[in-house]
């Protein structure tokens, strides 16, 4: 069985459809999203063709993959579709490409602390190369809206009096930080598509996300907090924390992202940039480990604590987190959903689904 067809991602997508405005829009119309085969990328594809399915939006998907393998295992239930295209190569490269596309959701690149530790080259390759690649065909397109998909990270660390962040702040980045090829990277990208703006008109939006989650993630040596903690509910393993568990994280359940994603794209002000945050429920992540296990008492998983003297491993962000404020966001109509709570019982159970 395919991911699509999984009872918690079919609910999840008929969610998202009563949640979008304007959503009328992409009545045919032409989508091209990039790293499709990444969450919140697949479900954007899974939500473009349950459209066409359940509501005859004839809307033509194409779907910009690395690796065949994957997206013919992510996408089986549709190769046969007529509406649907798989395009096989990597970002980095000129988008061959010959069919017209309204709208490009660039979501290729990775921010995986594995892949920054062994390929930081890629990540910044993605982000530049691919974005410009991403800009050039929206420029021979001249698409309706291009939307980037950027990370909180590109704030940096700002000045320790803000207790909120807003779109229009700037902070401080280590360029010699091993991490930094992620977060500068993707402000360069963020500048690409403004420059593009500039010099040819092109619309686009920023979108700012903080710690997604869902169906689909990858949860096998992934590196970040929410992938571990899942992978080792899934795999009945004892979540093991490799520090005192008192940071804190707002997570954000992957239906209110790809929601927000979608009110950006086609409500949004040309040219600005919006935060996606869920900042309802700020948690320490060793009460994250503590609830996963009351949630699924069956698995008699542990939570343990390795020596939280020693320095954070290369690969992780070492700046503080800052709430991010989504008044930007909301203004266009959109508030979280989804309790924490709920969306890891969604999560967990999509991967359990048929054990």
């Amino acid at each position: 069985m395919s991911l699509y067809e999984n009872k918690i991602v079919q609910n999840d997508l008929s969610e998202i459809s009563q949640s979008v405005k304007n959503i009328e829009k992409l009545k045919n119309t032409s989508v091209l999203i990039t790293g499709a085969t990444g969450m919140l990328a697949t479900y954007i594809t899974y939500w473009l063709m349950n459209l066409n399915e359940k509501q005859n939006y004839n809307i033509e998907v194409f779907a910009l993959v690395r690796s065949e393998k994957t997206a013919k295992q992510k996408f089986q239930t549709f190769l046969q579709h007529s509406n649907f295209h798989l395009l096989v190569q990597d970002v980095t490269e000129e988008i061959k490409l010959t069919e017209q596309v309204d709208y490009i959701i660039h979501a290729a690149g990775s921010a995986s602390p594995h892949f920054i530790v062994n390929d930081p080259v890629g990540i910044i390759k993605a982000n530049t190369l691919g974005t410009m690649n991403v800009m050039e065909l929206a420029r021979k397109c001249k698409v309706k809206k291009v939307l980037y998909t950027s990370t909180r990270e590109v704030y940096g660390k700002v000045d320790d009096n803000i207790l909120e962040i807003t779109e229009d702040m700037v902070g401080k980045l280590d360029q010699m930080d091993s991490r930094s090829c992620y977060p500068e990277s993707k402000r360069m990208g963020e500048n690409i598509c403004k420059s593009y703006s500039l010099q040819y008109g092109i619309p686009f939006n920023n979108v700012r996300i903080a710690h997604s989650f869902g169906p689909g993630m990858t949860i096998n040596k992934d590196g970040r907090v929410m992938s571990d903690f899942i992978n080792c509910v899934v795999n009945h393993q004892d979540i093991t924390l490799n520090s005192d568990g008192t940071a804190k994280r707002a997570f954000c359940y992957i239906n209110d992202c790809i929601i927000a994603i979608w009110m950006v794209l086609l409500n949004g002000e040309d040219g600005e940039s919006y935060n996606i945050a869920n900042e309802t429920e700020e948690i320490p992540i060793k009460d994250v480990a503590l609830l996963l296990t009351q949630i699924f008492p069956e698995r008699h998983l542990k939570v343990t604590f390795l020596d939280s003297k020693k320095a954070k491993p290369e690969g992780y962000s070492k700046i503080e987190r800052v709430k991010l404020s989504t008044q930007k966001l909301e203004n266009l109509g959109w508030k979280p959903q989804i309790t924490l709570e709920e969306g890891l019982k969604r999560t967990v159970k999509s991967f359990l689904e048929g054990e």
